[in-house]
C-alpha cells in the first residue's frame, strides 16, 4: 500500500486537489448564486439543488474543456513545432513524426514494449496518436457539455428577465457562448506558450519540467 502511494503520488496528489477544488466551487458557487437570488428577490437554492443545477455545470464545463485543448494543442504542436532551449520542446533537429526506431515501434519494439507498437498495422497507427486523440476527444465532448449546460442557463437567465428562450443554435453563435469560451482559450494558450519560453531562461531544482540548474540557455530537450 506505501509503495503503491509512492509510485502513484503524483496522479494521487493531483486528483485529491480537483476534488477539493471543485467542492469548494460548489459551496462558494451557491453561496454566489443565492446572493444573486436575493438581489433579485428569488428563493435561495439548497447545495443540491445547485449542483445540479445548469448554472454549475456550464461553470465547471467550461474549465475542463479549455484545459484538454491545451493539451491536445500542445500534443500535437509539439511534434512539429520546436523552441530553441526549452526543456518542454523535442531536439531542433528531430521536429515531426521521428523514424520507427527511434520511437521503438514495429521491428524497433522491445520485450517490454505495448503490445500495440510491436504490430506494425492499424493498432500501432492509432496506438501511437492515442494520447492526443484521447485529449482531443475530451476537450470536443466538454465543450459540446459545456455548450448545452451555458444554453440551458442563459435561457433561464432570460426567461427570469420574461425574454423569449433561444434555440441552441441560436446561443452557440451568441456573444455569451464565445465569450466563455475564448475567456478560457487565451488563458491556456498564455500559460503554455510562457512556460514554454521562460523554461529557456529560469529553473527549477529537481522538477522534470526545468533543465538542470547548471545547463546553458540554449540547451534543448533536456530536463532535470
Amino acid at each position: 500500500m506505501k509503495r503503491a502511494l509512492r509510485d502513484n503520488g503524483l496522479s494521487l496528489a493531483f486528483g485529491l486537489l480537483f476534488l477539493a477544488a471543485l467542492v469548494g466551487q460548489a459551496f462558494a458557487g451557491q453561496a454566489d448564486f443565492n446572493d444573486r437570488q436575493l438581489a433579485q428577490g428569488a428563493e435561495q437554492v439548497t447545495l443540491i439543488d445547485y449542483v445540479t443545477s445548469s448554472d454549475f455545470g456550464v461553470d465547471v464545463v467550461e474549465n475542463w474543456q479549455s484545459e484538454y485543448l491545451q493539451f491536445f494543442l500542445y500534443i500535437f504542436g509539439t511534434v512539429w513545432l520546436v523552441q530553441r532551449g526549452s526543456p518542454e520542446s523535442k531536439n531542433l533537429d528531430e521536429a515531426g513524426l521521428e523514424s520507427d526506431r527511434a520511437q521503438k515501434v514495429g521491428r524497433f519494439a522491445g520485450p517490454e514494449s505495448p503490445r500495440w507498437a510491436a504490430t506494425a498495422d492499424w493498432r500501432t497507427t492509432v496506438f501511437s496518436r492515442s494520447l492526443g486523440l484521447l485529449m482531443g476527444g475530451i476537450f470536443l465532448l466538454s465543450w459540446a457539455v459545456m455548450s448545452v449546460a451555458g444554453w440551458a442557463a442563459y435561457n433561464a437567465e432570460r426567461l427570469g428577465q420574461r425574454q423569449d428562450a433561444v434555440s441552441w443554435l441560436s446561443y452557440v453563435g451568441s456573444a455569451d457562448f464565445w465569450n466563455r469560451t475564448l475567456q478560457n482559450w487565451q488563458s491556456e494558450l498564455l500559460a503554455v506558450g510562457s512556460m514554454a519560453i521562460f523554461a529557456v531562461f529560469l529553473r527549477q531544482r529537481g522538477s522534470p519540467e526545468s533543465k538542470p540548474v547548471g545547463d546553458p540557455h540554449t540547451t534543448t530537450a533536456d530536463t532535470g
